[in-house]
């Protein structure tokens, strides 16, 4: 319906990216190599050689032989069977976009390869791998789980050899951010770099993941979707200039001018020359992302591996000021569109009429307004009904649904600005709200508010603090399946590492650091419930090493859907403190029926 209304979207497309008939045809093909090869096994990742949650179209392997565009997973192919390992998040899209009677789909936690990758092997059995697309940590934990089962081996990539139109490696544009966006030149973050590798008794190191490089050398990209990265490696040394391995495509003198005294560039096929000259030095490699073929580079020609995690990570990760005030400003620009959104969307929704694919490009193109706005930070997440309670789902034109007045809305979207990154999920009502569908809501939001509101000693971790947002539906009986958070780039990254909240981050939170807070629940078939906000890490000036979380996102929260009987007085004061901030920024920034609608909104509880 929103074609008569708004443009196309540009961001996101809703074509169906795979389809389950090319399933058994790839599969025969690819068993056709492992025969060749002498192979019982071919694992598949999702994962390119940088391990980033979106990948260039030539890199989409997985998809291409399973049908499955989750942003994680591993298939292994058997001689006579497929495994298809997803996590949580993807055990209703995974068997909806692969032939399941050629694909079997396994549920796993995140994290590590599975020990069931031997069942799809005769004991025995030689499984081979592409050492660019796994990491040493990951081929070291599977071998031991398939010690006396199977044998790793690695070879060539067998997808590559049956992928006869696979496209070629990006060739994208490269930006250079100033000052005023990196708050710090790249040679002053590399000096720092190069004081931890001393420090480390480190040579040199090995950069692989997109989001350190481009951090370090305050550059952007388009290499993959809703992600501004630069793909490509990085050596650098201890003292001296760094060098930089990219696409040689991506050369041009206007690039070697930009990073002039900064570091050289050369083409990435020249990278295994480079690595064979580290050789008899200690090189720092971070196992948990580095490809296994940089280690067995390294290692043969006598170089001494530093196994830590990656040193750009932390530095990264603790926002500068003018990373903050970049943060700050996306988080407005996002408010105005969602603002103009949510009461285009109150308006309209109650009518009927709405279909999820309408819904996403009305936002899309409230945000495109914003001439800063450059792309989304991830496929948008419309679940009407019963789709919100998928909770990675992706509508395409085959699974789009109409919305029906009184149900549920979930959307969980975010954009990328040129001043920062944003991720915000918003539960909607669309009509009169069941006693059930409240109590949920209000415990969801319950949790929310005690993250925002959290004040805790330094060295507390998100592991730690995660429990705070799940008590309210624990009391309840119920909870969800996913991370309470994750860490948000600066204009990088929506997902970033290495701290976030949630069971499996164990390093401490430090002040600048951004995260998202957004618990949720779901109810199979019927509907989902998610609120997120992204806060920031700060200290706290209630009491000498202690830190607490300054919200940024700025746009209100659907009081329709709070029974306010079951928040305590400081919960609701909370409630009405951020919306009354959401007023005072907004209100200006917007006219007519939108600050209308946002006054209505923001009213207090």
């Amino acid at each position: 319906m929103t074609a008569h209304e708004f443009a196309p979207a540009k961001f996101q497309s809703f074509e169906e990216k795979s389809d389950p008939k090319n399933v058994a045809p790839r599969l025969k093909a690819l068993r056709a190599e492992m025969e060749k090869e002498g192979l019982d096994g071919f694992l598949i990742p999702r994962a390119d050689a940088h391990r980033g949650e979106s990948v260039p179209p030539g890199e989409a392997r997985l998809a291409y032989v399973t049908g499955f565009t989750g942003s994680a997973g591993l298939a292994i192919v058997g001689k006579t069977r497929a495994g298809l390992f997803v996590d949580s998040r993807y055990t209703l899209q995974a068997p909806a976009q692969t032939d399941t009677r050629k694909v079997s789909v396994q549920e796993v936690a995140s994290g590590g390869l599975s020990a069931e990758i031997g069942a799809y092997v005769k004991t025995g059995g030689r499984i081979g791998y592409d050492p660019w697309l796994h990491t040493p940590g990951e081929i070291a934990d599977l071998s031991e789980k398939l010690a006396g089962k199977a044998e790793l081996v690695a070879s060539g990539n067998l997808v590559d050899r049956i992928w006869h139109d696979r496209p070629g490696p990006p060739v994208t544009p490269i930006e250079f951010l100033g000052h005023n966006r990196a708050g710090r030149t790249s040679a002053q973050k590399v000096e720092e770099l190069q004081q931890t590798l001393t420090g480390e008794g480190a040579d040199a190191t090995v950069l692989t993941l997109p989001e350190s490089i481009c951090w370090l050398f305050n550059m952007r990209g388009r290499d993959v979707p809703n992600t501004p990265f630069v793909l490509g490696f990085a050596i650098v040394p201890k003292r001296g200039l760094p060098t930089l391995y990219l696409a040689k495509g991506k050369i041009t003198p206007e690039l070697k001018k930009a990073l002039d005294g900064v570091a050289r560039i050369a083409d990435a096929g020249t990278l295994p020359a480079a690595l064979a000259r580290l050789g008899g030095k200690a090189v720092h490699i971070d196992p948990a992302t580095a490809p296994a073929a940089i280690a067995e580079a390294l290692k043969s020609v006598g170089a001494t591996l530093i196994e830590k995690r990656d040193p750009v990570l932390l530095p990264k990760a603790r926002k500068n000021d003018a990373e903050l005030a970049g943060m700050r400003e996306a988080q407005r620009l996002d408010a105005v569109a969602l603002a103009k959104f949510l009461a285009w969307f109150d308006d309209a929704a109650p009518k009927g009429g709405l279909t999820e694919i309408g819904i996403v490009t009305a936002l899309e193109a409230f945000r495109r307004e914003e001439e800063s706005c450059v792309d989304a930070s991830f496929d948008t997440i419309a679940g009407a009904g019963p789709n919100g309670a998928i909770v990675h789902y992706r509508v395409t034109t085959r699974t789009d649904r109409e919305l029906k007045p009184g149900e549920l809305m979930l959307i969980d979207s975010g954009a990328q600005y040129l001043s920062g990154t944003t991720d915000i999920t918003r539960t909607l009502s669309t009509g009169k709200p069941t006693k059930e569908q409240k109590d949920r809501f209000t415990r969801v939001l319950k949790g929310m508010i005690a993250i925002s509101m959290a004040r805790f000693p330094r060295g507390t971790s998100g592991a730690q603090i995660d429990v705070l947002a799940r008590q309210f539906l624990w009391q309840a009986g119920v909870t969800y399946n996913h991370g309470t958070g994750h860490g948000v780039g600066a204009y990088l990254g929506v997902h970033e590492g290495p701290t976030g909240i949630s069971p499996r981050y164990n390093l401490p939170l430090e002040p600048g650091m951004v995260l998202s807070n957004e618990p949720g629940f779901y109810k199979a078939g019927e509907y989902g419930i998610r609120i997120e906000n992204l806060i920031r890490v700060r200290e706290s000036e209630v009491a000498e090493g202690y830190l607490e979380f300054e919200t940024l996102t700025l746009t209100p929260i659907d009081a329709r859907l709070v029974d306010v009987s079951l928040l305590t007085a400081d919960e609701r004061d909370w409630l009405n403190a951020y919306h009354a901030r959401v007023w005072k920024e907004i209100g200006p920034l917007v006219k007519g029926k939108v600050k209308d609608w946002l006054k209505a909104a923001t009213a207090a509880v």
